[in-house]
């Protein structure tokens, strides 16, 4: 997520650096802004590679997917290698998650990136900072588009998996938020039409609030920010994920 004042502190990026809101975003009325143009690369033909030798692995998204609150090792995009060992060989080449990033971001900064890795496989959690930002819902939604159609630029979509924000509200920080309600809300919006893009392309969605709206009845799910999923709350959502990867990771 994008940080937030917590008993005084601003919450801080595993990159160690801060992440200033811009002035208003904490208001609930969105704001319109023209979506970002993704690039896609012409060095990647849509095409899986041959399934000897490992799977390159990259996540992209926000805080929920670098693991802020947490150590590496519990970050979902890693409990999600390790739970598929030892019958897929699945490598993490890079976690591009960035605390407070947008789906703006996403785009004109991680996407390029994906340029000289050399993806196999992607999974993609967005939409938090856009609604803590106030972002308006088409705008989001073109986002949404970009990404995904760049991505099928460079990869089959069986070889994408899209993965569902969690209520952020729920938690003993988030819900401190005076517009908890509305932001709640739009979460649920913003992820009908994530869901709603990604089905339409034939892509994988999983949903994993069965997991993280537990967090009111079990405090252990949230990290020690008040704010961040815990690595029992990943581990829970690496339970939803990974016989999805496996059914596409083994698929011929």
């Amino acid at each position: 997520m994008l940080a937030m004042y917590v008993s005084g502190a601003v919450l801080v990026g595993c990159s160690g650096s801060t992440v200033t809101e811009p002035s208003g975003e904490g208001s609930p009325v969105g704001s319109t802004a023209a979506p970002a143009s993704p690039t896609r690369s012409p060095m990647r033909a849509p095409t899986p590679r041959s399934p000897t030798g490992p799977i390159t692995y990259v996540a992209l998204g926000d805080s929920y997917t670098i693991g802020t609150g947490v150590k590496a090792r519990n970050r979902w995009p890693t409990q999600l290698v390790r739970a598929l060992m030892p019958e897929l060989s699945l490598e993490l080449a890079a976690n591009l998650g960035v605390n407070g990033y947008t789906s703006s971001q996403l785009i004109e900064e991680q996407l390029p990136r994906l340029d000289s890795l050399d993806a196999d496989f992607v999974t993609v959690l967005i939409g938090v900072n856009d609604v803590f930002q106030g972002k308006d819902s088409e705008t989001y939604r073109a986002n949404v588009r970009g990404i995904l159609d760049d991505l099928l630029g460079r990869l089959p979509a069986s070889r994408i998996l899209v993965v569902s924000t969690p209520d952020y509200t729920l938690t003993p920080e988030g819900g401190t938020d005076p517009y908890a309600a509305a932001k709640s809300a739009e979460i649920e919006r913003f992820n009908a039409i994530l869901k709603e893009e990604t089905l339409a392309r034939d892509i994988s969605w999983v949903d994993i609030s069965a997991v993280a709206d537990g967090v009111p009845e079990d405090p252990s799910l949230v990290a020690r920010d008040g704010l961040h999923p815990s690595g029992k709350q990943y581990a829970g959502w690496v339970e939803l994920i990974a016989p999805v990867a496996r059914d596409l990771l083994t698929e011929q």
